[in-house]
């Protein structure tokens, strides 16, 4: 196994208008709030923001295509605190950070975070993921 512990995977996205639309498709999750400007205005936000779990994945994209190159990482866990909304404009940067490995079981525990462009968390996490070289 390549990963040790204090590995660290970042991604970093802009979301958009586009993305929330494509995230609500794909999962059926219509809320008014994501996507609804009228309806948004008139909620404590005052306007739309991204689903909670479209930011959670970018968590996802960090971890499947960035922490471990030549290892097929498979979730096994992930818990999220959803800490403050993430608005149209606004870059996220998801980093996993290795806290501890299992080599027997080739499992890794990850502190995971979302951070907005201003360095406030908006996300914050730990998943458990199985790591498997590929063959």
């Amino acid at each position: 196994m390549r990963v040790k512990v204090g590995d660290r995977a970042e991604f970093e996205k802009t979301v958009s208008v586009e993305d929330i639309a494509r995230f609500a498709e794909v999962t059926g999750d219509t809320n008014p709030l994501h996507q609804d400007a009228d309806y948004a205005a008139k909620t404590r936000f005052g306007e739309c923001i991204a689903h909670g779990m479209l930011s959670a994945g970018f968590i996802s994209a960090a971890l499947g295509t960035k922490l471990a190159p030549g290892c097929c990482v498979v979730y096994l866990s992930q818990n999220l605190r959803f800490l403050r909304p993430v608005k149209i404009g606004d870059t996220i940067k998801a980093v996993a950070e290795v806290k501890g490995i299992e080599p027997e079981k080739r499992m890794a525990t990850i502190e995971t975070d979302c951070f907005n462009q201003n360095g406030e968390a908006v996300v914050k996490g730990e998943a458990v993921v199985l790591l498997d070289p590929v063959t």
